[in-house]
C-alpha cells in the first residue's frame, strides 16, 4: 500500500465510529431511574462492548490519517511549521477522547457486577465526556484550515471551510461540528488519496 493511501484511514475512522455508536446503542441518561440504566447495559452487554472496541479502532485509524495530514501540511509549511504540529496534537486529543468514551462503555457493559450507584455515576461521566473530543476536533480543523489557507497544501477553499466549521463548533450549536467535520475530513481523505504520487527524490519535510 502506498503511503498516500493512509489518507483513506479517515473514511475507515468515520465508518467505525458511526457503526460503533449504532451497535453500542443509546443508553438512558444518568438522571433516569437507576434500574433502567443498569437494565440497558445488562441486556446489551455484548453490543456495548463491541461498540467500545469499534470506537477504539476508529481512534487508531484517525491517528494514522492525522499523521499523513501532518506530513502534507508540514511539507507546504516548511521546517518549523506550527499549525501542522498543533493539528497533529489535536488528533491525539480526539483519539484520547474516543478511547475514554470506549473505556467508560466497557465499564458500563459490566453493569450487572457493579454497584448500581456506581453505574449511574459512570453513566453521568459517559453522558458528559465529549469536551476532549469536541475540543480536539475544533482545534484540529482550525489549525489545519489556517495551514491550508496560508500555504495551499490543499485547495484554499478547504482551509476556509475548516476554519468556518471550527468557529461554528464554538457556538451554542457546536455539536454540528461533529458531522460537518466528518464530511470535511472525508473530502480531504479522498482528495489526498487521489493525488498523483510525488516523484522520487522530491524534497519533502520530514
Amino acid at each position: 500500500m502506498r503511503e498516500r493511501h493512509l489518507a483513506l484511514a479517515d473514511v475507515l475512522f468515520v465508518v467505525l465510529v458511526i457503526v460503533g455508536l449504532i451497535v453500542g446503542g443509546e443508553p438512558p441518561d444518568a438522571d433516569e431511574e437507576v434500574r433502567e440504566i443498569v437494565g440497558f447495559h445488562a441486556d446489551n452487554e455484548d453490543a456495548v462492548a463491541i461498540g467500545a472496541v469499534l470506537l477504539g479502532l476508529g481512534a487508531i485509524a484517525f491517528v494514522f490519517f492525522g499523521g499523513y495530514v501532518r506530513k502534507v501540511l508540514r511539507a507546504a509549511e516548511g521546517p518549523g511549521g506550527v499549525p501542522s504540529a498543533v493539528a497533529f496534537g489535536e488528533v491525539i486529543l480526539v483519539a484520547a477522547g474516543l478511547t475514554l468514551d470506549g473505556t467508560l462503555s466497557f465499564a458500563l457493559s459490566a453493569a450487572d457486577d457493579v454497584d448500581p450507584r456506581a453505574v449511574q455515576a459512570l453513566q453521568a461521566l459517559w453522558d458528559n465526556d465529549f469536551p476532549p473530543t469536541l475540543a480536539g476536533i475544533v482545534i484540529f480543523l482550525l489549525a489545519t484550515g489556517i495551514s491550508i489557507a496560508r500555504h495551499a497544501a490543499l485547495p484554499r477553499w478547504l482551509g476556509w471551510a475548516a476554519i468556518a466549521i471550527a468557529v461554528l463548533g464554538l457556538t451554542p450549536v457546536g455539536f454540528v461540528a461533529f458531522p460537518l467535520g466528518g464530511l470535511w475530513a472525508i473530502a480531504v481523505s479522498l482528495l489526498l488519496s487521489l493525488r498523483p504520487p510525488e516523484p522520487e527524490g522530491s524534497p519533502t519535510a520530514g
